[in-house]
């Protein structure tokens, strides 16, 4: 048996990051696979069950050089200031009301500042619930920051732009003219001066970060810029007694852009990972709940199962739950996406965090935390983010080796324009015509110092990184805001594969209810009819009962009722002998049914259900019910077929019934008898004919064959074991989110391959135009941060597409 844990890991800036943590969570025995996300920072781990600790992820963490900061559901580790402390006194009230918080393990507040550190456990309790337990204090809570990367990014941006600007000023007359004002030994003392806290401490996480990267015997994306710009800086010192230009003003500004980009690229990427966020803002703060007989207003998370909750007009609805008092209407339009209110009264389930919309509502509580339907959609959400599609090992091969390359490569640069200047000379005179910004005027040795450095800096494993996880957050937080919840990043990918996709009969393909669709004789046949099968049990009595009362018939009172195992029933209705069943009844009941036998054909040949009627041993009628197909059913098929799709239906009906069904849907593909213990089998079977195969179903015997098949998809009105059971989650019950499945993942995956086009392409031209340096080392980080920001961009407009049918 496998486990698997999601945790939260800071620190991480590029591709070569993620293959390290990746590492060194392959490096813990027992750990199977790990997939680690640039974007939104986590890690899904999964091991063999009861072989991993949460310990253990947290040394592979830390030992690699980033920061541990809890598991998903697990401890957490949060931090936020708390204003109006006085004294020691008021820190002693607060770290006593936070202490008696279940959940809450250490309190830990600065005095000075009202820094409060806290570490709980999330699965027991929310940070909202322990901030709204602080604020009954009295205290005031402002959060440290809603974003700390941006927060921090932008701080680092603006010191190094306070410093860059006069010294970049400074330069401009010995970059265009060699005058260095107001004389050379200034100028060389003046450069190293500023540049200093430029790198050293607003660029000093990236130093860090570099340090700590290639002590673990790897390279990521701040080892190049930390050489890059350490380079321009060394330049500096060696001015004053070698022939070397001082470069110090160009390793700041190169540091300088770095940060910028970091800025840029922190913001973007929060952008696109914000439909988490929003799904988290849903859920309702407080609920108010019956307590011997008064109403009390409590945090969300102290609901219990089977409290009473009582919601007024315009609240939300603070978990799932069932009705048993009130009428109201609610909407449910974050379920399924409409806008029309849903009536709801005694005996109705409800869904947290829809809103209640004109009545009072008392709610029996039936799923709280992490069991109602919004955590299990944020949960769904958080998961697919946090995997891979397959494309992503190509880019995972890459950066294996990308910044050990582009090291070498840039050794080369500076070895060949020393050892081969003719060479290299010859080469960009060439380019010289094209870009007439190189220039040539310097030593071999300057060149060489300077192709080396563009050559580091313009390098960017960031963009391959982030090619997918950014596209497919953008496109998983789409789908979750039109019901559709990806819950394997691989189905993406795979389902573009698929050739052939089954579709489960009853509750997918229909309504799962059945129907009366005909009346063949006189008035009275749905009347006598639905009298008999008031006192049934049979779905196809109750359907006939609806029937009729739906018509307004006057039903009567029964007589004499009995039922006949598998045939039929009989009964009395005013005092005439009626019988209501199969066409074997009447065989053995030796009633002919003659008259209505071409009626009877033609309407089992149509796969209908049908029911013969007598009264005083004639027969007078038949009733035909059917399992009505979906209203976007035929639609569904039409479109798919319409992108190479081969549509099979597969059901326990009889092959005459379930060829009926798939006509009208124009389905060619029919797997009829096919038990519930079988339909595992047979997609097996498809796929070992070597078809890719998708399947689609809602039921509990659905979910073997969802499993099964290369893209499960499961109908979210279905059983819980259907949904966890699949690798999409259509939340409305609606077919033709199928096809907006497809549309989504062709959508997400075209991004993917664009992302990893420009990425690739990009280094491709950029490193060796920066080796023959056409590429002015001030330049390549401008352009390294561009790259890494159009791919993030791209993907954002995932954001802004719609979802047809």
């Amino acid at each position: 048996m496998t486990s698997e844990k999601i945790v939260e890991v800071g620190g991480m800036s590029c591709a070569s990051c993620v293959k390290t943590l990746e590492k060194a969570f392959l490096n813990i025995d027992g750990v199977q696979k790990a997939e680690v996300n640039l974007v939104n920072g986590t890690a899904k781990i999964e091991f063999l069950e009861d072989a991993v600790s949460i310990e253990d992820l947290q040394e592979a963490v830390e030992s690699s050089g980033y920061r541990f900061i809890g598991e998903k559901g697990g401890l957490k580790n949060t931090e936020f200031f708390v204003e109006g402390i006085s004294c020691s006194s008021c820190v002693g009230t607060i770290e006593k009301t936070l202490r008696e918080v279940e959940g809450v393990i250490e309190v830990d507040i600065r005095h000075e500042t009202g820094l409060t550190n806290i570490k709980f456990d999330s699965g027991t309790v929310s940070l909202k619930a322990i901030e709204n337990e602080l604020k009954k204090t009295g205290f005031s809570i402002r959060k440290k920051s809603e974003n700390e990367e941006i927060d921090s990014s932008r701080e680092r941006m603006k010191i190094a732009w306070i410093v860059t600007i006069p010294l970049f000023l400074w330069m401009l007359p010995s970059m265009f003219f060699g005058l260095t004002w107001p004389n050379e030994f200034i100028f060389n003392m003046g450069m190293i001066i500023l540049a200093t806290p430029v790198l050293f401490y607003a660029g000093r996480d990236t130093f860090k970060s570099a340090f700590k990267s290639l002590s673990k015997k790897s390279a990521n994306m701040d080892v190049l810029i930390a050489m890059g710009s350490l380079a321009g800086f060394l330049t500096g010192l060696f001015a004053f007694f070698t022939p070397l230009l001082n470069f110090s003003g160009v390793g700041a500004m190169i540091m300088t852009f770095h940060l910028t980009g970091r800025f840029i690229e922190a913001k973007v990427k929060g952008k696109t990972s914000e439909s988490i966020r929003k799904l988290m803002e849903l859920e309702a703060s407080t609920a108010n709940i019956k307590v011997d007989g008064e109403i009390k207003e409590v945090p969300v998370d102290k609901v219990k199962p089977g409290d009473l909750m009582v919601v007024r007009p315009g609240e939300k609805i603070p978990t799932d739950g069932e009705v048993v008092e009130g009428f109201s209407a609610v909407d449910e339009s974050m379920v399924s996406g409409e806008s029309v209110p849903v009536n709801k009264e005694k005996g109705d389930e409800v869904i947290g965090a829809t809103v209640n919309q004109n009545g009072v509502l008392t709610i029996r509580a039936t799923k709280v935390g992490e069991e109602t339907f919004l955590s299990q959609v944020i949960d769904m959400v958080e998961r697919a983010q946090a995997s891979n599609v397959p494309i992503q090992q190509l880019a995972d091969k890459v950066t294996a080796f990308f910044v050990p390359f582009v090291i070498f490569t840039a050794l080369l640069a500076f070895i060949s324009w020393n050892i081969f200047p003719g060479i290299m000379e010859t080469v960009a005179i060439f380019f010289q015509e094209i870009f007439p910004w190189i220039d040539l005027s310097m030593t071999p040795l300057m060149l060489g110092v300077f192709a080396g450095m563009a050559t580091l800096v313009i390098a960017c494993p960031c963009a391959l990184g982030l090619a997918m996880p950014t596209a497919l957050m953008a496109g998983s937080g789409k789908g979750a805001e039109n019901g559709i919840l990806i819950r394997n990043g691989d189905a993406i990918q795979l389902i573009k594969d698929v050739e052939k996709i089954v579709f489960d009969k009853t509750g997918t393909l229909t309504k799962g209810e059945m129907e009366v669709t005909d009346i063949i004789g006189g008035e009275n046949v749905l009347e006598i009819a639905g009298s008999v099968e008031t006192v049934s049990e049979h779905p196809l009595g109750k359907a006939i009962v609806e029937k009729a009362v739906e018509e307004g018939k006057d039903l009567k009172e029964p007589k004499d009722f009995e039922a006949i195992p598998g045939k039929g029933i009989k009964a009395n209705i005013d005092g005439k002998k009626v019988l209501i069943g199969s066409e074997k009844l009447f065989y053995d009941k030796k009633i002919s049914n003659s008259e209505f036998k071409e009626d009877l054909r033609r309407l089992q040949s149509e796969g209908k259900s049908v029911s013969i009627l007598s009264y005083d041993e004639d027969i007078i009628g038949l009733l035909a019910l059917s399992d009505v197909l979906k209203e976007d059913a035929e639609k569904t098929v039409s479109k798919l077929k319409e992108m190479g799709m081969e549509c099979l239906m597969i059901t326990g009906d009889n092959e005459r019934t379930a060829k009926a069904v798939a006509s009208k849907l124009g389905i060619s593909g029919v797997l009829s008898e096919v038990l519930p213990g079988e339909k595992a089998d047979e997609i097996k079977r498809l796929q070992e004919e070597g078809n890719k195969v998708s399947m689609v179903g809602d039921g509990i015997n659905d979910a073997p064959a969802l499993v099964q098949s290369d893209v499960g998809i499961a109908i979210g009105s279905g059983t819980d074991i259907a949904i966890e059971s699949g690798d999409v989650v259509l939340m409305k019950d609606e077919l033709g989110d199928v096809v907006k499945f497809v549309k989504l993942s062709e959508s997400i995956f075209s991004k993917i391959k664009q992302n990893l086009y420009w990425a690739f392409g990009y280094n491709v031209l950029m490193i060796p135009s920066a080796f023959f340096g056409i590429i002015h080392p001030i330049f390549a980080p401008v352009a390294m941060a561009l790259s890494s920001i159009s791919v993030v961009l791209n993907s954002s407009r995932l954001k802004k597409l719609e979802l047809s049918f």
